[in-house]
């Protein structure tokens, strides 16, 4: 019976590997990934590596066992939705004991175009019989802090208006992952995720020009420029539309936060946006 993460060679994954091995002992730790050189560092750490895509059924039937808790860290492909239906039935069929999930902030209420593939994950968990337990997660603090160079450069350029973004640093989410994983009395739950403190783009902009000492301003554009400002990018066609949506969702107020179940799982306050802002200019 071990503690199982899926997609654990990503950034979120490292991250609960590291919280899971403050916890218990690296050999109840199981990772999957689907390669092997990547796998390597933690495999070096005492983990158990299982090599399995999310495309590949037959290699996925051999990543769970029976009395295993699952971490399902959802994917990132188009066809994402069919890819954890699939996982959730070769864990099912494996009787893996529980199975943790990470979806949206917000749950059913997420009424935005990226909540839609969680809404159905977390469904097809729900019809799986599973027990499960839902981690909401909010919006990272890195998503922003990961783009400070171009920001420096051409100040921080949205569609979110005034809207709040209550947002934590990925390893708040992790710790909590790492807290459902390894407790008791997480079973049919659902915890929405986020930062204690909430903050609008142009609270952002003026933090990050207060550390930097440089000019840096929000400007806050129309949708439709905001969706050619990213294509002209670089970003893929089929992923810059899902940016604007959520910007339009931080407009209304959907990504504000929902109560400070984060920071009850983690015993502690969350990571402020200002303390990212630091953590990635020093770096």
């Amino acid at each position: 019976m071990s503690i199982v993460v899926t997609a654990a060679t990503g950034h979120l994954g490292n991250l609960v590997i590291d919280e899971l091995l403050q916890r218990v002992p690296a050999d109840q730790v199981v990772v999957v990934a689907r390669n092997a050189e990547k796998a390597a560092p933690l495999a070096d750490r005492g983990v158990e590596v299982r090599i399995a895509d999310y495309n590949d059924p037959a290699a996925l039937a051999k990543a769970f066992g029976a009395g295993d808790t699952v971490l399902l860290i959802s994917g990132l492909e188009p066809n994402r939705v069919d890819q954890h239906k699939s996982i959730i039935t070769i864990a099912k069929d494996a009787g893996v004991a529980r199975i943790a999930y990470t979806s949206v902030l917000g749950g059913p209420e997420a009424d935005f175009d990226l909540a839609a593939d969680h809404l159905a994950t977390e469904q097809a968990i729900l019809d799986s019989g599973l027990p499960y337990t839902f981690l909401r997660n909010g919006w990272y603090n890195e998503v922003y802090t990961d783009q400070i160079a171009a920001q420096l450069e051409h100040g921080v350029v949205g569609s979110a208006g005034d809207g709040r973004i209550g947002s934590a640093a990925r390893r708040d989410y992790a710790a909590a992952a790492a807290v459902v994983l390894t407790g008791d009395g997480h079973e049919k739950k659902a915890y929405d995720l986020n930062g204690d403190a909430a903050w609008t783009l142009s609270e952002y902009a003026a933090e990050l020009a207060d550390q930097s000492g440089k000019n840096v301003a929000y400007n806050n554009v129309p949708a439709e420029t905001h969706l050619q400002i990213l294509l002209g990018a670089g970003l893929p066609e089929q992923f810059a539309p899902i940016l604007v949506d959520v910007d339009a969702a931080i407009a209304r107020g959907l990504l504000a936060g929902r109560g400070s179940d984060l920071t009850r799982l983690i015993g502690r306050p969350t990571t402020p946006i200002a303390d990212s802002i630091a953590a990635a200019l020093s770096s």
